[in-house]
């Protein structure tokens, strides 16, 4: 079966066809413009790439409906509409990639699979807001998390590089958007995102963490409107607030070269990261395996071994000289370490292949 995943982010789409035993056999990149795909473009790539047999699209939030892949109908089409909310720099852009993609090949199924589907099973304690019950059972508060499918994916490629079971994993997939989740038997028992993709760990553009005081104070009096807010929460802060750009590669290199905002966007982001990989391995109650995966996770080594550098009382010891010429797939574990390290390529496309084939079979 010849698989086409779309992989619809905030501001791309990456279409990548795959045969029946995982090979890549075409792939293709574009720019995702005011939330819309380039119909056209996407149409002369899919004449180029031969035949599909299905269709599988990467969705960010599948809410509790979906704890699994699931065959796109009007239906499923509505309910995916409906959490647009929850996740407004992604959502709207897979619903247009699933428009596009079904009136270019209508004649195959299509199936959505979830970034939040890995986390659906997070233990009550870990998925329960401390909230008035009248206020989770209306609105059906919880955590949901997200990066499923990458998180997914690095976690059974870490059992293949240890070799069997790898134990309490810790996935840290940095990217623009950035998560961990904490890993045992294969199944997600915590993890950095919420309810919306904007808790946990400081991004491109996204805090994190912030005390719901804060927002409330900026709101009050009218401070801010809503609508400023929501800007600022989700297209202006994290590293873009911080020192300017939400690129760290840039903001790496103005570190370095001494620039003050810059290095406090790095300490910042490292001190987050830092805290919250040894709250996964509490919730684990020990550490075994740490993976690196995204953009940032496999081609940032200045960013690992920060990372690796405030986790020496977990047992973590880093290869700086590995580090420092990694190529994922690669082990990065140093002398003495009792916690092994890699680095993996971020393989969304993998995941969303095998659970496109589970959903039709």
């Amino acid at each position: 079966m010849r698989i086409l995943v779309v992989n619809t982010g905030s501001t791309s789409v990456k279409l990548r066809l795959l045969d029946s035993d995982d090979t890549l056999l075409e792939r293709r990149d574009f720019d995702v413009v005011d939330g819309r795909l380039p119909a056209d473009d996407v149409a002369e790539a899919l004449r180029g790439f031969g035949g599909v047999d299905a269709v599988g699209h990467r969705v960010v939030h599948g809410g509790t409906a979906y704890r699994s892949a699931v065959r796109i109908d009007d239906k499923v089409r509505r309910r995916l509409r409906s959490l647009v909310e929850l996740a407004p720099l992604h959502q709207p852009q897979a619903l247009s990639a699933i428009d596009v993609l079904g009136e270019l090949l209508p004649d195959v199924p299509h199936v959505a699979c979830f970034d939040t589907t890995f986390h659906s099973d997070l233990p009550e304690a870990a998925a329960t807001y401390a909230l008035p019950a009248s206020w989770r059972d209306r609105y059906t508060l919880r955590r949901y998390g997200f990066h499923g499918l990458s998180h997914a994916y690095a976690a059974r490629r870490s059992a293949d590089l240890v070799g069997g079971d790898p134990g309490r994993v810790v996935v840290a997939h940095l990217g623009a958007g950035a998560s961990l989740s904490a890993v045992r038997g294969g199944r997600c028992v915590d993890t950095t995102m919420g309810f919306t993709p904007l808790e946990g760990l400081v991004m491109a553009t996204r805090p994190g963490d912030v005390d719901p005081g804060l927002v409330l104070w900026l709101l009050r009096e009218g401070r801010l409107t809503y609508e400023e807010l929501d800007l600022g929460l989700t297209h202006r802060s994290g590293l873009a607030g911080l020192a300017g750009t939400p690129d760290m590669r840039e903001v790496v290199a103005r570190a370095d070269a001494g620039d003050a905002d810059a290095r406090l966007a790095v300490d910042v982001y490292l001190y987050r990261l830092r805290g919250k990989v040894a709250a996964m391995a509490a919730a684990l109650d020990g550490l075994d395996t740490l993976v690196f995966t995204g953009g940032v996770g496999e081609h940032q080594p200045l960013v690992r071994s920060g990372a690796v550098g405030g986790l020496g009382f977990l047992g973590v010891r880093l290869d700086e000289a590995a580090n420092a010429e990694a190529e994922p797939d690669a082990e990065l574990t140093g002398p003495g370490s009792r916690v092994r390290v890699f680095v993996i390529t971020a393989r969304e496309d993998l995941q969303i292949a095998g659970e496109t084939r589970e959903a039709l079979a």
